[in-house]
């Protein structure tokens, strides 16, 4: 398919700002056609796009995407479903501004601070293009969620790969020496795929001693599955005014992964920055499902609680059977190294099995593949399954 683009459909202020950091008027096309359909999936999660092409995993047990597996919670349920028969209007009762006040409600942080939108996804892609060109590079660690890197592929910026460190952190100095005038450093925490976590006085560092006018993008997108949340969030830095954004997401503990909602927490310039590149706002149905999710504590914590369950009984099982797990995962995954096989290897076997996990994904760990924590049932049908695989 081909898609034809004109200049004028490019707003003259965005136009401006990306002939000013060095795109030629080429590149200037190619990256609005990340917002413009041609290629519409940069401005989806990695996960989403995975899961649009997996029509063989119907029928299977499913923990190959990081997703919840339980629906909205009840309270969201039903006023996503109240608002949905109001959905005549376009916005019943201005659904995404009262998101927008709960968020700044539970992050105590101003409500001008925070930008909805239907995923973390488009997020991510529009910061790169925010922050990034031609020029001006992003460094990541490696491995990390690969959606920022597909979008900075995408317009050709500079692209700096980190190992992590020796215990599976981000190793921010070796990020900041990787490339000392990016435009854009990503931090995910906890890390998806290991679910491990960067303490937040290296994560400050990094904050500290980047570039000026640089972004650091902290993806806390599984931060409502760890112990600690609230108090291991970077909203602080928002707070204080540092350059950074904090990207969150419905798609995990909320079970909201299909309802497509997350937001950004930023100064308002960097969020009018972002906004350059403009998106859709999630649905009246889900910013009210959404809304109604937030305040359910108890129901955070009942999902955290099974999660903590059922990923020990992963672990154990895997740790018994002489598999390396990475961790400690705080996260609703556990990387495991296959030692003898590769990664895509295992998927296809437990894909025989019926079962769909993560698997050729991370080319720099060949034969370490992703399990998703699922449901006890779930984990259970798994460890069958590995019980027959693994012998």
């Amino acid at each position: 398919m081909t898609f034809h683009f004109k200049e004028s459909l490019i707003k003259e202020e965005v136009k401006d700002d990306l002939l000013s950091r060095g795109y030629s008027r080429r590149q200037m096309m190619r990256t609005a056609m990340m917002f413009a359909g041609g290629a519409a999936a940069l401005s989806v999660s990695g996960e989403a796009a995975l899961a649009a092409d997996d029509d063989a995993a119907k029928g299977m047990v499913r923990i190959g995407l990081n997703e919840c597996w339980a629906g909205p919670m009840e309270p969201g349920l039903k006023a996503g479903m109240a608002t949905l028969a109001q959905s005549n209007r376009y916005s019943p009762n201005g659904e995404n501004e009262a998101l927008v006040k709960t968020i700044s409600a539970i992050e105590n942080v101003p409500a001008d601070h925070i930008a909805v939108y239907p995923g973390s996804g488009g997020i991510l892609s529009r910061a790169i293009v925010a922050y990034c060109s031609p020029t001006k590079g992003m460094v990541m660690a490696d491995p990390s969620y690969n959606n920022v890197l597909r979008a900075a592929k995408f317009i050709k910026a500079p692209i700096g790969l980190v190992a992590l460190t020796s215990d599976y952190r981000h190793d921010v100095k070796a990020m900041l020496a990787a490339n000392p005038n990016a435009g854009f450093y990503y931090v995910v925490n906890p890390n998806n795929p290991t679910g491990t976590m960067t303490p937040m006085a290296e994560i400050e560092w990094l904050v500290d001693n980047k570039p000026a006018g640089a972004i650091v993008l902290i993806d806390e997108a599984y931060s409502h599955w760890t112990t600690d949340y609230p108090n291991n969030t970077a909203t602080h830095l928002v707070r204080a005014g540092k350059e950074v954004i904090i990207a969150r997401t419905f798609s995990k503990i909320f079970g909201m992964a299909g309802a497509r909602c997350g937001y950004m927490m930023a100064h308002p310039d960097v969020i009018k920055r972002v906004a350059l590149f403009e998106g859709d706002r999630p649905s009246v149905a889900t910013a009210a499902c959404a809304n109604a999710s937030l305040t359910a504590k108890a129901l955070m914590d009942s999902r955290r609680n099974e999660l903590i369950a059922n990923r020990s009984l992963t672990e154990d099982f895997l740790k018994k059977r002489g598999l390396r797990v990475i961790g400690p995962s705080h996260g609703n995954m556990v990387m495991v190294d296959w030692k003898t096989k590769t990664a895509k290897e295992m998927g296809e076997i437990y894909k025989a099995r019926g079962v769909q996990i993560a698997a050729d994904r991370w080319p720099v760990w060949p034969t370490v593949g992703r399990i998703s924590i699922g449901s006890k049932q779930e984990m259970q049908a798994f460890i069958a399954a590995s019980s027959k695989i693994l012998t």
